[in-house]
């Protein structure tokens, strides 16, 4: 995620809260979470446990928000930006949320990250009606307005980008030998799909192996191994490793160790 481009997602976010701000004093009837001074916005982020690299994304959005703060506000109504840590594990993503909506009464809940987390609430923020905006994962499940009003996506499709990465290894590697390690959730099967789509007839010969670890594992080595022996020659597929915090990187080089 750059940060030109959250800062692009939190200004549309903001001209968005503006416009509801403004209607809403026009008839001075608020929705929970917004007043005449203040707009609650709640956030969940995995600023510890296997994802909490990703916490960064956090601490960027709430100087974000301070320095609107800063600089008036929003129609002269300062965010109240409220932040709490999940740890990258769903059941706790779903006591935060109930927090969130239920004790702070935020307006909305804002660019929470990761699918497994995202995915325990959705169904929750739907019932409650409260928005699910911008959700900082591209899992496909998120494009869905019919079933699911309430909750907006963001970034590009996991699938898209793994299309992305078929079309590279069908150009630059046209008889490479694939395995994939996915994450076992919809952000992994997500990105297997779309790299099957892309290969397309060719997928059934060039995956020679294909596995899926569970967050929850210490280590993933062992996932590695049966990878490995699945072909002597494979290639490169750079997912999932930046949300582990592991020796050993999701990727498979040409002839070479996995690097520690």
């Amino acid at each position: 995620m750059s940060s030109t481009k959250l800062k692009r997602a939190i200004s549309i976010a903001i001209v968005a809260m503006a416009v509801a701000s403004g209607s809403a004093a026009a008839q001075k009837k608020y929705d929970t979470g917004a007043t005449d001074t203040e707009i609650r916005i709640g956030n969940i982020m995995p600023y510890s446990g296997p994802a909490s690299s990703y916490g960064v994304v956090g601490k960027i959005e709430e100087a974000y928000f301070k320095k609107i703060n800063a600089e008036g506000g929003i129609n002269g109504r300062k965010i109240n930006f409220i932040s709490y840590d999940d740890a990258y594990s769903p059941p706790k993503t779903v006591e935060q949320a109930r927090k969130l909506v239920e004790s702070d009464e935020v307006l909305l809940i804002f660019s929470s990250l990761g699918t497994p987390s995202n995915s325990a609430i959705h169904k929750y923020m739907n019932a409650k009606k409260v928005p699910q905006l911008f959700v900082a994962t591209g899992a496909t499940k998120w494009g869905d307005p019919k079933e699911f009003p309430w909750t907006m996506g963001w970034q590009p499709s996991y699938q898209s980008e793994a299309r992305i990465y078929a079309k590279f290894l069908m150009k630059e590697k046209p008889d490479a030998k694939i395995a994939v390690l996915y994450q076992n959730d919809d952000f992994g099967k997500d990105i297997l799909r779309g790299l099957k789509d892309g290969l397309g007839a060719k997928a059934a010969s060039m995956i020679v192996a294909e596995d899926g670890y569970e967050v929850s594992e210490p280590t993933i080595d062992s996932h590695i191994v049966k990878l490995k022996a699945a072909s002597r020659r494979v290639s490169r597929m750079r997912k999932t490793s930046s949300r582990r915090n592991t020796p050993k990187t999701a990727s498979i080089r040409f002839g070479k160790t996995i690097p520690r």
